[in-house]
């Protein structure tokens, strides 16, 4: 064999045995000649054995995954078996069960198979279902065929009472609520007391559903029908502290302007505005707006008004002495729209005092200096208001040595009648004197006043008296009431 790498023979056409993919033959004569063969490829390796073993540790896995969310087998919630189930297949399976869950009620007329799903009963399946399988979860073995669980069963109320009292009729009676109504004879609301009912126990028949559904499927518990008092929806307290509340807004009822309840409402008409009703069980209060305009409408004829001035009495240093007139501002109300239906609201939430808008005009105070002049020597009192002359009365003044003393004085005190003289109190008295019932006192110097002597007197106008200064008996009055304590007297002659 040659060294040399031999050149692929040419390929010849008529050759079947050739074909172009193939290398050419060597031409020379003396070569030899080479067939050559298409590489075969290498063989592949068995996998067999794996694609055997790939379902078989599918299945493993698919074990295990399962283990992981269902519960262990023999757990039971209530007497319900939950193992191998998920805790929300479980959930299903407890509410189902509670649902068919039965007892019997003893009636006058015998007795009455109910149902949990009658009565409304409901346990929490979901949070059960959840603890069942937190503590017996199926992949720890040494949870399987635990110890059951208990569940606490609740009844809706309504639906449990309604399915019994179907179920029993006898032993139920309703209710009366206490209730609230305005009286006319004493312009007041007065309460009607509330009267219990009575009712089958709603906790007995829970307990009873409750231990059937723990006790398991096969388990039905009787009851009787024993009552108890069902308190009425609205108590005799509730009703009183409302009869209350809406007296003391008859008491203060009305329109204000600032603290004045400028109009009152009458309470007989702000008891008409008013309904008391009971809504889920409870006393409400509303307001009838459009009876409320009726009084709205007249409200501008009452409110308006011009100011009046305030009228004092001072003396000359302007200290006031009395008040004759306290005077009032002067008020017109705004606009009124929508008043009605904001009372209506402030009523039904208990206030019965609605401030109204208005603007005001303040008063003026006007001062009137009064003084009392005294001349002995035309035995006149002379009484000035602002220095103008009220009156002018005919006196009588004290007679030697019982002189009326002169200077200036002040009025301090005023007795409506009173006895004079030492003897009315000491009869043994000589030196004294005794005039009984002596009217309309005004004192205005020590044992000096001016006062009626009607009853004594026949003429005045001259000295005649102890010291006091007599005048009539109707102009005793005027000085009594005219002139106030503080009231400056100048006697002199």
């Amino acid at each position: 064999m040659s060294d040399q790498t031999p050149t692929p023979p040419t390929a010849d056409a008529a050759d079947p045995a050739t074909s172009a993919d193939a290398p050419d033959a060597p031409t020379s004569a003396d070569a030899p000649v080479y067939a050559w063969a298409p590489v075969e490829p290498k063989p592949r390796k068995k996998h067999l054995g794996l694609w055997l073993g790939i379902p078989g540790g599918v299945l493993a896995v698919a074990a295990v995954a399962t283990s992981l969310v269902l519960i262990a087998p023999g757990t039971a919630v209530a007497g319900v078996t939950i193992g191998g189930m998920t805790a929300g297949a479980a959930a299903e399976a407890l509410t189902s069960r509670l649902a068919a869950t039965t007892i019997q009620l003893a009636t006058s007329d015998g007795e009455v198979t109910l149902t949990g799903a009658e009565l409304g009963a409901t346990i929490d399946a979901d949070a059960l279902a959840q603890q069942a399988y937190a503590q017996h979860p199926m992949w720890n073995l040494a949870q399987w065929n635990a110890e059951p669980l208990t569940a606490t069963v609740t009844l809706d109320a309504a639906t449990a009472e309604q399915a019994l009292q179907d179920a029993d009729p006898e032993a139920y009676a309703d209710a009366a609520d206490a209730a609230v109504s305005f009286d006319a004879a004493s312009a007041s609301y007065v309460v009607s007391p509330a009267t219990d009912g009575q009712g089958i126990d709603l906790e007995t028949v829970r307990s009873a559903v409750e231990s059937a559904f723990n006790a398991g499927p096969a388990t039905t518990i009787s009851v009787g029908d024993e009552t108890v008092a069902v308190a009425a929806d609205v108590t005799t307290d509730e009703a009183t502290q409302a009869a209350a509340t809406l007296n003391g807004m008859l008491d203060v009822g009305g329109f204000y302007v600032g603290d004045e309840r400028t109009v009152p409402i009458d309470r007989a008409t702000l008891a008409s505005w008013l309904t008391v009703s009971v809504a889920d069980g409870s006393l409400t209060l509303s307001a009838d707006a459009d009876a409320i305009q009726a009084t709205v409408d007249t409200l501008p004829g009452l409110v308006n008004r011009d100011a009046v001035n305030a009228t004092v009495v001072t003396n000359s240093a302007g200290t006031v002495l009395e008040t004759l007139d306290d005077g009032q501002n002067g008020l017109a109300l705004g606009d009124t729209s929508g008043i009605a239906d904001a009372f209506a609201a402030r009523l039904a939430a208990g206030d019965a005092e609605y401030p109204l808008s208005v603007t005001e005009t303040a008063f003026t105070t006007t001062t009137e200096y009064r003084h009392i002049d005294v001349n002995l020597t035309t035995q006149t009192a002379t009484l000035y208001a602002n220095d103008q002359v009220v009156q002018s009365y005919t006196i009588s003044s004290g007679l030697s040595p019982n002189v009326t003393p002169t200077g200036d004085f002040t009025v301090f005190a005023h007795v409506r009648v009173q006895d004079m003289g030492a003897a009315c109190t000491d009869p043994s008295r000589t030196d004294s004197y005794c005039t009984r019932n002596v009217p309309y006192v005004t004192y205005f110097a020590p044992d000096i006043a001016f006062h009626g002597a009607s009853a004594f007197r026949s003429a005045l106008g001259f000295p005649q008296s102890h010291g006091c200064v007599n005048m009539w008996n109707d102009d005793a009055e005027f000085v009594y009431n005219w002139a106030p304590t503080g009231t400056e007297v100048s006697v002199h002659y």
